[in-house]
């Protein structure tokens, strides 16, 4: 009888240490490398805009419940501002103020949070019916685009208590403005922003984030450099100390408060000894300019040097490399960057998803078919930034995936591969012919707009003189 006690005791102090082994989670496969899941919904893809197909569409309850931050990619080569990043989780106390006007009005400013209801908020500092100011924002603006992270404001009537206004900021360009008592109505209106046009110069020490950081810049200004260049400078592999750069920036404010940078109006990069220059110019009759160098060529090629903005090679294109898993050699396509999970990829060219989806060993796969019998392959993916399938058209520098380590993989990395005519060809060295330069009919517009810009550059030009153009188009039409 001992005996089997002894044994039982034993069998249960065995079974306590196996399932207290550390890292061993009945849910966790021994070998993330080699068995991360297909569906997997990386940490950064609640970044703007690409958030993968995993992620369910959000459905918002009769209360309005709001959703988490995000916009439509942007192409790099636009004149819009970056899109913001989603803030960090702030508590009640923190998110909110309160002031009361001279009328006695109470106005409250706060910011939506994760969970909140738009009936909610407005419930919250009023009293009496909010469904009619409900009804009265649906007539302009979807409810159900309701994000975290978003500024509103609640005005509340002095005599009844009741809410006579309500805010919203749909982006940073555009707000929602519900009002009235008894019938609100509500209207979409432009955000205004005080411009200031600013120059920033650095020098590469470490790297390009490290090097705007040193000059009080955000994260934002590097990788509008690192997409502005993508085509000329590969941020990858040919980025070394002493580099330099220069930037013609507006900054945004609204009440005297930084809000995030505007447009990039002019860039030059010197890598390697050779300078490269941008200036931002609308050639054609809409309001989004594009890039070119101060010659006219369009900074916009065929292919971007790289999918990734700025990362590491971890393995180059050869006809014989031993396969870290295989353990025999065999030709290695493509170029493989480095990069954490969830990484957004970009896709390299404008053109039509033939494929996305498994593909054994490359894991999750996007195949793009782009001009000039190119294809561009993105291999080992974590998941697939939303929308993306076979057939639907994607234009360059727009996230298409994220980084991941699926099928035969050792780790997170991209393995990216281009096909020219039915044939894989090195990356690096691929044909990339420039997009369409400045028109000749705009060659003398384009020259002058160099020239402002490289006086501003150089402080032949004071930087307050500038003025946008939406300024300068509300001077001329007051002057008509």
């Amino acid at each position: 009888m001992k005996k089997l006690f002894f044994l039982l005791l034993l069998v249960a102090v065995l079974a306590a240490v196996w399932t207290g082994r550390p890292g061993r989670d009945p849910g966790v496969a021994l070998s993330p490398a080699l068995d991360a899941p297909s569906g997997e919904v990386p940490a950064v893809a609640e970044q703007p805009g690409d958030a993968p197909l995993s992620e369910p569409e959000s459905r918002t309850a009769p209360g309005e419940s709001v959703q988490g931050a995000g916009e439509a990619p942007r192409d790099p080569h636009s004149a819009d501002e970056e899109p913001r990043q989603a803030p960090e989780a702030v508590s009640e106390k923190e998110a909110t103020t309160q002031i009361v006007t001279p009328e006695g009005d109470t106005v409250r400013k706060g910011t939506v949070e994760r969970g909140d209801t738009v009936g909610g908020l407005l419930g919250s500092v009023g009293t009496g019916e909010t469904q009619h100011y409900l009804r009265a924002a649906r007539q302009v603006f979807s409810l159900r685009k309701f994000r975290a992270g978003q500024a509103y404001v609640v005005v509340t009537d002095a005599a009844t208590g009741r809410v006579k206004r309500f805010e919203y900021e749909i982006d940073d360009r555009r707000r929602l403005v519900v009002e009235g008592l008894d019938d609100p109505v509500a209207r979409l209106e432009n955000i205004s922003y005080e411009t200031r046009l600013c120059f920033v110069e650095g020098v590469i020490a470490s790297d390009l984030f490290s090097a705007v950081a040193d000059m009080g810049e955000g994260p934002q200004l590097a990788l509008r450099m690192a997409n502005l260049f993508a085509a000329e400078i590969n941020f990858i592999r040919d980025l070394q100390e002493g580099d330099s750069f220069r930037v013609l920036v507006e900054k945004l404010y609204r009440e005297g408060e930084y809000k995030g940078y505007g447009k990039v109006l002019a860039a030059a990069f010197t890598n390697r000894g050779k300078t490269f220059e941008a200036f931002l110019f609308r050639d054609g009759g809409g309001r989004e300019g594009h890039f070119y160098n101060a010659a006219g060529e369009s900074l916009r090629k065929t292919l971007l040097q790289a999918p990734l903005p700025i990362t590491r090679v971890t393995s180059r294109f050869t006809n014989s490399r031993k396969h870290p898993i295989l353990g025999y050699s065999r030709p290695h396509l493509g170029v493989d960057y480095g990069a954490p999970t969830g990484t957004p990829v970009m896709a390299v060219g404008s053109g039509k998803v033939l494929k996305a989806g498994r593909a054994g060993g490359f894991g999750n796969q996007i195949i793009v078919r782009h001009h000039q019998n190119l294809e561009s392959m993105y291999n080992h993916l974590s998941g697939y930034a939303r929308g993306i399938r076979s057939g639907v058209s994607v234009r360059q520098g727009q996230v298409i995936g994220y980084v991941g380590s699926t099928g035969l993989s050792t780790g997170p990395h991209l393995d990216f591969r281009i096909k020219q005519n039915g044939k894989f060809i090195d990356p690096t060295k691929a044909v990339n012919p420039r997009a369409p330069g400045v028109s000749r009919r705009k060659a003398k517009e384009f020259a002058a707009v160099v020239a402002e810009y490289r006086a501003y550059m150089s402080g032949a030009k004071d930087l307050d003189a500038y003025r946008t153009d939406e300024e300068l188009e509300e001077h001329d039409s007051e002057g008509q």
